[in-house]
């Protein structure tokens, strides 16, 4: 199997917070990544924007070191380094003055494609997406890539959505979600509907019900002012858990086609009912030896958002009615996650006997780690001794099925990069997508805050409170084990 690496056009990409974590650790790694599959054109350039006062040179070096620290998988060697980091330009900028504008303004070129990353803090996207317009500097072709949290509920979202479309129309805002940019993320599409052995089966005739997990071996540490005012609501299934849940349940579209694709995630969003909160768990992880509870890593003695979420929802459409999908996601769990099972029905009728058990088939689409997709079957168990029957995987792993190839996979945001640079938005979220998510999961904040709920205590290395374990207990069902 040979990798085609598909160049794109001569690009100018402009990352405002060029000097932060994220351009530290994932974009400007990723780019150089992309630089050495042979990606990027000889006319491509990239401009870091940030309110640090470096000149090139200095900036240059600060991204050398982020590559040499961050950039462990395709190293093309020193010599690559120093050709990378030429493109690199920067201005030191004020996103809410003046400063540093009108020497951004004459940077950009007018004859490529022009990107603008704004890899800040959704208060600044108003006015970097102002001053843009103000000095000149994109025009009906440009486009912006913005980061989450696209709000923090359904007021803030809309009020997001229209700072952007006073300057952009909807074409030219690529909302990034990395998850969406996964490898496996993409293929839950191929499996579906490039399979006829799947599609026919994917529907509530066939499918016991599904399970959706992220589990993060990490706490808040750093993040937890942010974090508290956030939650796992907030931070990972408003955005994370519901893309994956879309893709899984949409209908297929009528072509790969960036709308069409969105038109049938929107549909899903808006057939969700409003979930029972008897089918909701909230937890918080405890204090464990050395590791600090999450109140303390928060910086409050009575928090009460939650770090780890369980919930069962229903799809109220005629493919979905009546199976159920269970989401979970948490921090400091027992092992890192990211999983997406589907449990088909057990055959209507066996004929093995009582003695044979109960064996239902189960699609497995691993996000991390390890990408890959595994296939439960029945087999009989080799041996004498009559008809014993054992579940066996059918395991496609990507590391083992494609090799040195599985090395040349572009991460999440290398690959989400390079399809704005294309025009592609079909992983990205749209501005209905947003609002249609909020409008879900703000009644869902709003009821638990009216109660005055508190989170479940749980215990770091687990698999989140025992009440998420009992909600799934009280339908006849279990949560997939996490293993370590």
């Amino acid at each position: 199997m040979v990798s085609r690496v598909i160049p794109v056009d001569d690009f100018d990409l402009v990352i405002f917070g060029g000097t932060g974590d994220l351009a530290r650790r994932k974009i400007l790694p990723g780019l150089y990544r992309r630089f050495c599959a042979g990606q990027m054109p000889d006319g491509a350039r990239i401009i870091g924007a940030a309110r640090t006062d470096y000149d090139t040179d200095g900036y240059r070096q600060f991204i050398r070191e982020a590559i040499e620290e961050f950039s462990e998988k395709n190293d093309c060697g020193p010599e690559r380094i120093d050709a990378f980091l030429h493109r690199l330009d920067y201005v030191a900028i004020d996103a809410k003055g003046t400063g540093g504008w009108p020497v951004l303004a004459q940077k950009v070129r007018r004859n490529v494609i022009n990107a603008f990353y704004f890899s800040v803090g959704p208060s600044l996207f108003g006015d970097i997406a102002e001053r843009l317009h103000a000095y000149d500097i994109t025009d009906d072709d440009s486009r912006i890539v913005v980061e989450k949290p696209f709000g923090r509920d359904l007021a803030s979202a809309r009020q997001l959505n229209a700072v952007l479309a006073a300057h952009f129309d909807e074409s030219q805002i690529y909302r990034i979600d990395h998850y969406l940019g996964k490898e496996t993320v993409q293929n839950l599409m191929a499996v579906r509907f490039g399979n006829i052995l799947f599609e026919p089966l994917w529907n509530a005739q066939f499918v016991d019900h599904i399970q959706i997990t992220v589990a993060e071996t990490v706490g808040v540490g750093g993040r937890g002012e942010y974090y508290d005012k956030s939650g796992a609501m907030r931070d990972m299934v408003q955005n994370h858990l519901m893309q994956l849940l879309c893709l899984i349940a949409m209908e297929p579209p009528s072509r790969f086609d960036p709308d069409a694709v969105r038109d049938e995630k929107l549909k899903v969003i808006r057939a969700l009912e409003p979930v029972d909160l008897h089918h909701l768990v909230r937890g918080q992880y405890e204090a464990d030896g050395d590791s600090p509870s999450y109140r303390e890593e928060a910086g409050d003695p009575r928090s009460r958002t939650e770090s780890f979420i369980a919930m069962r929802c229903h799809i109220s459409n005629w493919r979905w009615a009546g199976t159920p999908f269970y989401l979970r996601t948490g921090k400091r769990m027992r092992a890192r996650t990211s999983e997406i099972a589907v449990v088909f029905k057990d055959a209507p009728h066996s004929i093995f006997g009582a003695d044979a058990g109960r064996h239902a088939n189960v699609l497995s689409i691993r996000l991390q780690p390890n990408e890959g997709i595994t296939l439960k079957v029945t087999i009989k168990e080799p041996g004498p001794g009559g008809m014993r029957l054992i579940d066996v995987p059918l395991d496609m792993s990507f590391a083992d099925a494609l090799g040195d190839e599985a090395e040349d996979i572009p991460d999440a945001y290398e690959r989400l990069i390079m399809d704005v640079i294309r025009g592609n938005q079909t992983l990205f979220m749209r501005g209905d997508e947003v609002e249609a998510a909020w409008a879900w999961t703000d009644p869902v904040i709003e009821s638990w805050e009216r109660r005055h709920d508190v989170p479940k205590p749980y215990e770091q290395g687990s698999t989140g409170p025992e009440d998420a374990a009992v909600m799934m207990h009280r339908d006849g069902r279990r949560w997939r084990e996490i293993k370590v």
